[in-house]
């Protein structure tokens, strides 16, 4: 099929400056458990593609589900039609952007291989694990939950360009909700929201822990129930990585979106307090923060060989020493802060999240690299601190600035020592100078690969998966407070 659809294309793309097509075929497949009742299978399959037109500066595109030649040759005048309509009449002249044709192929783990999905194997772990949950009657909600995605993607341009790129990722994820007098606690694996969500094979479930996850974290929610809440005050703050993830998703990733910083999401999902004369000169943390753009960590959710504008993803550097040095913006986004004087490089995050959206700058896998500690001595260097895991809500302005984030989990840390766990831990704060007080950086061992399903930017609206990797982190002097604050 895709032979023919590459015939078709290069039959019509080229009386225009610039065409591309790209073709996307993703199917998932979920199952799930709630409160030890199977749930029905949940099944999709979708296909369809987006052509983009640039031409005498300005710029088209239309997406289509019709295949044929007839369909591809529809969308292609479409979006030629509003490449015409928008010349001289946009924000920026669309012939300036650098348009790739690349050619090449991509391949995560495991996404060739045929996977060993045995649904009924599948759903008796799942309800294994459910059951086991249930330790007692103040367990009052459970449920286990395994999905996979597969997606194919195919890469066109009228100047030769051929990428053929294909993703296999798994997402399983486990709840626990006690219940005593009026209160409630709830422990995950790995988050609410799916926070383990990895690129690759079944080997993504033994290294999430689903197996045997069931009673330790129904007795964790007990012993949250029975806790005290987390004190308030100025102290230490140990963020595990299932933390880190949501505070470098919040406070990183989404500043650092060059189409942000442009003023594009300025309606909707908010400014930055980034600006454009800050790259090269801003201190935006502690000499301790190295943040890595890095599409190349093939297990992480977001990685691929090139992003949906067809630019080669290379691992790179946006804060380097505490120093802000790269945006996270494509070539689009590059071209047109370059035309207002601002050179500041471009990195392969234009994305789309299926083939009915147009990319637009998005995170990949952004990540905080490792440092020279060990999960012992970041404890023993906390004299009075707390330490906090699995982010379970979050609030940020609209300029990803002023923040405050609460977690599941905590334990208090007094004199280099981990002490009682508390329940209700939070902490706020502001991104401009949260970074900078970081004082304490994890070495690989205390490292994780998280990620989220469900990042959420642009009009109308896309949903892309993100992956983040980090250490545990400790930061100083942080206004930590507990439930009844």
């Amino acid at each position: 099929m895709w032979n023919t659809i590459e015939q078709r294309f290069r039959a019509i793309g080229n009386n225009v400056d610039f065409c591309s097509l790209r073709l996307v075929e993703e199917e998932t497949e979920a199952l799930s458990v709630v409160q030890s009742v199977a749930q029905p299978v949940s099944r999709s399959l979708d296909r369809g593609a987006m052509i983009t037109v640039v031409h005498a500066g300005g710029y088209g595109y239309a997406a289509t589900a019709d295949l044929s030649e007839a369909g591809l040759r529809a969308a292609f005048e479409r979006a030629k039609a509003w490449a015409l309509a928008t010349a001289g009449k946009s924000v920026f002249d669309y012939s300036k952007a650098a348009w790739a044709h690349p050619v090449g192929e991509y391949h995560g783990p495991a996404s060739q291989s045929p996977l060993d999905w045995n649904r009924g194997a599948l759903m008796d772990l799942l309800m294994t694990e459910s059951e086991a949950a249930r330790v007692n009657d103040k367990i009052v909600a459970w449920g286990a939950d395994l999905s996979r995605l597969d997606v194919r993607q195919l890469y066109l341009t009228n100047g030769g360009g051929r990428v053929e790129q294909s993703f296999r990722a798994l997402i399983p994820s486990l709840t626990a909700t006690a219940y005593a007098d009026g209160e409630s606690q709830t422990r995950s694996l790995g988050g609410q929201y799916n926070g383990y969500c990895r690129q690759g094979g079944m080997e993504v479930v033994a290294q999430a822990g689903l197996r045997g996850a069931g009673r330790r974290v129904a007795n964790e929610a007990l012993e949250l129930l029975a806790a005290p809440n987390c004190p308030s005050g100025s102290m230490d703050l140990l963020l595990m990585p299932t933390q880190m993830m949501l505070q470098i998703h919040e406070s990183i990733g989404h500043p650092l979106e060059l189409d942000r910083i442009l003023g594009d999401e300025r309606n909707y999902a908010g400014t930055s307090f980034v600006t454009l004369d800050m790259f090269g000169e801003y201190q935006y943390g502690s000499p301790l923060l190295n943040v890595t753009y890095d599409p190349s960590r093939t297990n992480e959710f977001a990685a691929y060989g090139w992003d949906d504008d067809g630019k080669t993803a290379e691992k790179a550097y946006l804060i380097r020493a505490g120093k802000l040095e790269r945006p996270l913006g494509g070539s689009v986004s590059q071209a047109r802060a370059a035309a207002g004087g601002f050179d500041l490089g471009a990195v392969a995050n234009s994305r789309a999240c299926n083939w009915n959206r147009a990319p637009i700058d998005r995170m990949a896998n952004l990540n905080v690299e490792p440092g020279d500690k060990t999960l012992d001595q970041l404890i023993a260097g906390i004299e009075h601190g707390v330490m906090m895991d699995t982010n379970v809500s979050w609030s940020i302005d609209d300029s990803r600035n002023k923040f405050q984030f609460s977690c599941e989990w905590g334990r208090v840390i007094e004199n280099g020592e981990l002490k009682g766990i508390v329940k209700n831990p939070g902490y706020r704060g502001i991104s401009a100078t949260f970074w900078r007080s970081l004082k304490a950086v994890g070495d690989h061992s205390t490292d994780d690969v998280m990620g989220t399903p469900f990042c959420g930017k642009g009009e109308p609206n896309q949903v892309v998966r993100v992956g983040h990797a980090s250490p545990a982190c400790v930061f100083g002097n942080v206004d930590v407070f507990g439930g009844e604050a």
